[in-house]
């Protein structure tokens, strides 16, 4: 059995789905490893590196799609949008494909993966389950995004972010509101504590305010109710439109007295709920920062422009696509744990076992023999899975 591991091709990405540490684990389950020649530049590792570890590296892009049974990525099919389409028309039937696929808000390429008879997993379907922690993707990556963008906001703060006691007189510390205390949220907290802010933390879901306040944050609490406001997977759900206009109008005061706002909050799948509007932006002291994690959905931000930053009265605000990629050294060392890990889940003794049964499986396999088997990917499609589609017929 081998692995193939291509160099990233989307354009602002740094990390590569594999590193060196992760090859003899692989090869003692009774894998090979093929690498791409280059694909760890991004991130610091070089093609010895990989050859030292035990890994074969392959010269061109096209060998390693056609002999390797299993195509490791960072970024695949919707998630790779510009060049999903090349890879694809390389692969064969029955190999596997295992990356983040954000298959809920791009589902599309799957039609195609299906008609190959490709085998796609996604990474970023891992269920929260307590087994599966090691192999959350989406975590391991939005812990970097929060630690990204308190630096990001630092550095465009026209303050420093302490409280000073000098000679020259007393500094204050900077004062900062993270709105959403998921992963990213919760790192992004605890990194502007550590940098001395005087920090308050905002989420819609009652559970979260316990842990903005374990990490010395004051937790913002209004009085609207959000008991319907997550799913069962821990995740943050949309709410209605008459919950956000309320949600806005309590917030603005806190907004307004904040230096640095940074915004984490998504919906899997789905549009970013807008949570500080420009009348809220506008209410803010200039030299102010917002920072907008969820740029990539659309953005918290009503003013948030996708790998932007504008200033807006005097107000930066700034929309950083892929910031895990920004720090690739460590995000790939963290992705490949997580990649190596749901693989070895798989493989026993040197055999691939797709075994159902097992939740981590069933959850993120997407398609396979030609159909889709993914309820939530199919109702996008408008496609039912083959189980669905049996129990209508019957």
């Amino acid at each position: 059995m081998r692995i193939g591991v291509p160099k990233e091709t989307y354009a602002t990405e740094r990390r590569v789905a594999l590193v060196p540490a992760a090859v003899a684990p692989l090869k003692k389950a009774g894998a090979d490893v093929l690498v791409e020649s280059g694909a760890g530049v991004g991130s610091g590792v070089s093609d010895n590196a990989y050859t030292e570890a035990g890994a074969t590296i392959v010269a061109t892009r096209a060998e390693l799609l056609t002999n390797a049974d299993i195509l490791v990525q960072v970024r695949g099919l919707g998630a790779n949008p510009e060049g999903w389409r090349t890879d694809l028309d390389a692969m064969h039937q029955d190999q596997l494909l295992v990356a983040v696929v954000d298959a809920l808000a791009s589902p599309e390429p799957l039609k195609d993966a299906m008609t190959k008879g490709i085998t796609a997993f996604a990474l970023d379907m891992v269920p929260r389950i307590s087994r599966a922690q090691a192999m959350d993707v989406l975590s391991s990556q939005a812990n970097l995004a929060g630690y990204c963008a308190v630096l990001l906001g630092a550095s465009s703060l026209p303050k420093i972010m302490p409280m000073l006691m000098t000679a020259a007189g007393t500094i204050t510390p900077a004062k900062v509101l993270v709105m959403g205390a998921g992963v990213a949220g919760l790192q992004a907290i605890a990194t502007a504590r550590r940098m001395g802010a005087v920090v308050s933390g905002y989420d819609v879901r009652p559970a979260a305010k316990e842990q903005i306040e374990s990490l010395g944050a004051r937790a913002v609490e209004l009085p609207i109710p959000t008991e319907q406001s997550q799913d069962a997977g821990g995740y943050a759900k949309a709410m209605d439109a008459a919950f956000y206009a309320k949600q806005a109008e309590l917030l603005t005061q806190v907004v307004s007295e904040s230096d640095i706002v940074i915004t984490t909050a998504a919906v899997p799948g789905q549009k970013a709920p807008v949570l500080v509007s420009t009348a809220m932006v506008e209410r803010m002291q200039p030299g102010s920062v917002v920072v907008d994690i969820a740029a990539e959905r659309g953005g918290n931000c009503e003013l948030t422009v996708p790998g932007q930053s504008i200033l807006h009265n005097g107000v930066m605000v700034i929309g950083p696509l892929n910031l895990a990629s920004t720090v690739p050294v460590h995000a790939s060392r963290l992705f490949s744990k997580n990649i190596s890990t749901f693989l070895l889940n798989m493989i026993k003794k040197g055999e691939l076992l797709i075994d159902l049964e097992d939740e981590i499986i069933r959850e993120t396999m997407l398609t396979h023999k030609g159909a889709i088997t993914n309820a939530r990917v199919g109702e996008r499609l408008g496609i039912a899975p083959p189980a669905a589609q049996a129990q209508k017929e019957n």
